[in-house]
């Protein structure tokens, strides 16, 4: 048992902790492997990846989880013990990796392999890569990480945005307009960059009225944000929320939905390309918010370099959110 204070002592902050961005230099200490090659000689080893969880985790040093304190010792058995409270911690406690029976370094094998993958993969897919002895094991993998794909208090869109909706699971020849019968009906925001697309949220809603819209809104945008939306009445409160709001009338203008409001639809299209090409349309509507999240964080990170980048944000990530079991995943999104 040994004091620990300010940093973990068997951390190597030099190799594992500080990334700031993707343009570190290869040679100055970028934190997190480029290339399967480096990832193997990174993590060949349980230890190995025990210690990069807790440079994550723990950037300057050892916290209590419980009362805050940065004083304590690592115990014989790999626990860290708070000199304030005695709380005795792990690194993996109170994160995904909590509880799990698998070595970590199957877990960055399967992280890895998620985030190496531009279009991402099936529960099948990882089961056979990882040698999973159950279908269900790969699929619990696969949504606690969807979870932690979604960075806790991450910033709301800002500028101007436009926000529409869009229907996935299928056609319908017998509905009318926004009338919603088997399909789920996803509101869409997206930031406007000159002629391109900025950032973009996405989120399975009841229905096309205010009550399902403006919710959406103001999860997804900072207030004093431009708002463009078509013409559709349910958009209609959005300046007593604060938002600025311009309409943009597809029948006034004569112009095309998907030149009227060109990012939404563009994301819309992409977004049902996906559903089809990596999942063959095969996702339930009780779980379509976790692959709804999946796409935005594919999609908000798409310009970056290296693909290692997106491993060393889901890991990030990861530590931050609050381990979730099966039933809670099985149950949905919103399960209670």
């Amino acid at each position: 048992m040994f004091p620990l204070e300010g940093v973990c002592p068997s951390l190597s902050r030099s190799q594992y902790v500080g990334v700031t961005s993707e343009t570190d230099h290869p040679t100055g200490g970028v934190h997190y492997p480029r290339t399967v090659t480096e990832f193997d000689k990174w993590f060949s080893t349980e230890a190995a990846c025990e210690d990069y969880v807790r440079g994550v985790r723990w950037p300057t040093g050892f916290q209590c989880p419980a009362c805050g304190a940065r004083r304590g010792w690592e115990t014989g058995r790999g626990l860290f013990r708070c000199a304030s409270c005695a709380r005795q911690t792990s690194a993996t406690a109170g994160t995904i990796f909590e509880g799990t029976r698998k070595p970590l370094r199957l877990w960055f094998q399967a992280i890895w392999y998620l985030t190496s993958q531009k279009q991402g993969v099936s529960a099948l897919g990882l089961q056979r890569v990882l040698g999973h002895g159950s279908y269900r094991t790969s699929w619990t993998w696969l949504h606690k990480l969807r979870r932690a794909m979604v960075r806790p208090g991450r910033d709301r869109l800002s500028g101007e945005v436009e926000v529409d909706e869009t229907f996935v699971g299928g056609s319908e020849t017998d509905t009318d307009g926004r009338e919603r019968v088997m399909r789920s009906m996803v509101a869409v925001a997206a930031e406007v960059r000159g002629h391109g697309i900025g950032r973009i949220r996405m989120a399975v809603v009841e229905d096309a009225s205010a009550g399902s819209l403006i919710p959406f809104i103001q999860n997804s945008v900072s207030e004093g944000s431009l708002i463009r939306t078509d013409g559709w009445s349910g958009y209609g409160p959005l300046p007593r929320h604060g938002y600025r709001h311009r309409r943009t009338s597809v029948r006034g203008t004569g112009l095309p939905p998907h030149v009227a409001m060109p990012r939404v639809h563009r994301v819309a299209s992409l977004l049902k390309r996906w559903w089809l090409g990596t999942y063959h349309g095969a996702i339930s509507e009780l779980h379509l918010d976790y692959y709804l999240d999946e796409f935005t964080f594919r999609f908000n990170r798409r310009t970056s370099r290296a693909r290692g980048l997106l491993f060393y944000r889901l890991i990030q990530q990861a530590v931050e959110i609050e381990p979730a079991p099966y039933h809670e995943l099985r149950g949905g999104k919103d399960y209670r």
